[in-house]
């Protein structure tokens, strides 16, 4: 995959700390037109840089408190993209990770409570073909979550995602 030039960094740099952001804004803080803006951001969406955008819901509002990690023990390594296809079909999976170690792949997922977790092992997830046993973390408190950090260059420091990203023509009405 190609490297981000400093445009895209710059764009980068303030959709990951709020992407509700205008085009206008962005524009006027990379110091660009809005239409190359739109144009810079469409083709690294279609080049898979930006992965998506949206909110992100608390999934305890919703009623699934629990979040487990599952480790998931493969007979076969190349089984792996037919389990995933079963996975997929369980909605409560938000996470899919083929991995080394002694897991061929790691799934993150939310649950109700216990009760719905030992339900979607059990019943789902060690009854698909090529699962030959999970291992399961239940998580007790998710202490970080940000993305990687966006530099502008070698000598520029980490944009941290707690950083306020200024605008000039900003007010706060």
């Amino acid at each position: 995959m190609k490297k981000a030039d400093l445009l895209d960094r710059k764009i980068l740099k303030v959709i990951s700390v709020d992407a509700r952001r205008s085009f206008k804004e962005i524009a006027a803080h990379c110091g660009v037109s809005r239409a190359a803006i739109h144009q810079r951001v469409v083709r690294m969406f279609e080049r898979g840089i930006i992965t998506g955008s949206g909110y992100q819901v608390n999934p305890k509002y919703l009623g699934f408190g629990t979040c487990s990690f599952i480790g998931i023990k493969l007979e076969r390594g190349n089984m792996y993209n037919s389990v995933v296809q079963e996975l997929n079909k369980i909605p409560e999976v938000v996470e899919c990770h083929f991995t080394t170690g002694s897991y061929g792949m790691i799934i993150k997922l939310y649950s109700q409570d216990n009760e719905h977790l030992k339900d979607l092992l059990n019943n789902r997830i060690q009854e698909i073909p090529g699962v030959n046993g999970t291992d399961t973390m239940i998580s007790l408190e998710q202490s970080i979550s940000r993305n990687i950090p966006i530099t502008l260059g070698d000598d520029d420091e980490p944009f941290e995602a707690a950083t306020e990203v200024s605008f000039n023509d900003e007010t706060d009405d």
